[in-house]
């Protein structure tokens, strides 16, 4: 992507640029208080520039059919103006895309990872086939994201017109963008973010030519400019994983919590079938558990240094998980994503990396023991037992 106009904007006057790879060097990572940003959205509201998003459209009578077929998510019926978290796997369940979609006025828009976006693009015009839908990449399209209470309430959710009752993935038009050739922007509500998941989040998807205009009016509102520091600190904190950073080539759905229809802010809808890599999305929910889970890790934050997005988790010596998302809280300092084995407790002592190693620790209330009688697992021990007649 190019730079984005609000970071060229605001450069001389305190925005600083992220560091490259996952925190966008073309957006601002903060506005010279990042942890003060995090701490707005605790009571009221931040604005973040997130225009490194990769943005798709797909008109077509035939998008919603077409793309159920070829995705995880249960989308063949979704309604005008929702959303949904959607996933494309490989023929072994292993995720490769990740993405959000949209569908208001007769168009699908799909975001993903600005890194992930010519492939995606790439993939989906590969199976259109035959199918009535045309996927293009809007490169004029960028995102903005509230975070906090005031998305929902006060003068910013009065200004972008949001019911008071508006849900999770509840989208609609920005007021007065809407042209009668093509929609001209969007919002929509998604998952909550923070460390108790109570923080609404509110996204635009809009015009690169409206986006100063709207950041401007969302200030004036009441929003208070923040960078990708503060959004990323609160998704960890939520232990809301992302694409690329908190995930490897070896990861599937079971082990970061994708597991779900759009009701329960999941990406992979369990009553589905059809799709690549739904063998093992059924076998590991009904027959075993994911080999490694997502969880949250608290640093020791002596040093000034910090381990790097990929580094080894260890535990005595043995490599037992890898690092995902790398950031500093403002209440709990630095903290971290990892996908680690499943056998690894809250109690064992970590290591992260190997030049300057860091210590680390797993927050307890990140585990989530998975202890429902599999209905698989339950069949199998019947029929070991004698208690059911194979075949019956």
């Amino acid at each position: 992507m190019s730079r984005s106009p609000i970071l060229t904007r605001h450069s001389e006057g305190g925005a600083v640029a992220g560091p490259g790879e996952f925190h966008s060097s073309e957006t601002p990572w903060h506005f010279g208080d990042p942890l003060g940003e995090q701490r707005a959205a605790a009571t009221g509201v931040i604005v973040v520039d997130r225009s490194d998003r990769a943005v798709i459209e797909i008109p077509g009578e035939e998008r919603l059919s077409w793309l159920h077929t070829i995705s995880s998510q249960h989308i063949a019926a979704l309604p005008d103006r929702r959303s949904a978290e959607n996933l494309s796997l490989d023929a072994n369940g292993r995720v490769e895309e990740h993405f959000v979609m949209t569908d208001i006025d007769g168009i699908t828009w799909v975001d993903t990872e600005g890194a992930r976006g010519e492939a995606l693009a790439g993939f989906l015009a590969k199976m259109v086939f035959w199918a009535k839908a045309q996927p293009a990449p809007r490169t004029d399209m960028r995102v903005l994201t509230l975070v906090g209470p005031g998305a929902v309430t006060g003068p910013v959710a009065e200004l972008l017109e949001i019911p008071a009752d508006a849900d999770v993935y509840q989208a609609g038009n920005l007021p007065e963008t809407h042209h009668e050739d093509e929609p001209l922007g969007f919002w929509r509500r998604m998952p909550p973010l923070g460390e108790n998941r109570d923080l609404p989040v509110v996204d635009l998807v809009l015009p690169e030519y409206v986006l100063l205009r709207w950041w401007d009016a969302l200030v004036e509102a009441g929003a208070r400019m923040a960078g990708s520091w503060a959004y990323d600190a609160l998704r960890v904190a939520a232990r809301r994983p992302r694409l690329g950073a908190d995930t490897d080539e070896r990861t599937i759905p079971h082990e970061v919590d994708w597991i779900g229809g759009p009701a329960d802010q999941g990406a992979v809808h369990l009553d589905k079938g059809c799709y690549r890599g739904q063998e093992t999305v059924a076998r590991v929910h009904n027959l075993g558990k994911s080999p490694r889970r997502l969880v949250l890790l608290h640093l020791d934050g002596s040093s000034d240094q910090r381990p790097t997005t990929g580094d080894p988790v260890t535990a005595a010596g043995r490599t037992v998980g890898r690092l995902g998302t790398v950031i500093d809280h403002y209440e709990w300092g630095p903290i971290a994503l990892a996908l680690v084995k499943r056998n690894v407790g809250a109690d064992v002592e970590l290591t992260i990396g190997t030049e300057e190693p860091v210590s680390a620790r797993i927050d307890p209330d990140s585990i989530r023991e998975d202890d429902r009688v599999q209905a698989g697992r339950a069949a199998v021990e019947r029929l070991r037992s004698g208690s059911v007649t194979p075949g019956s």
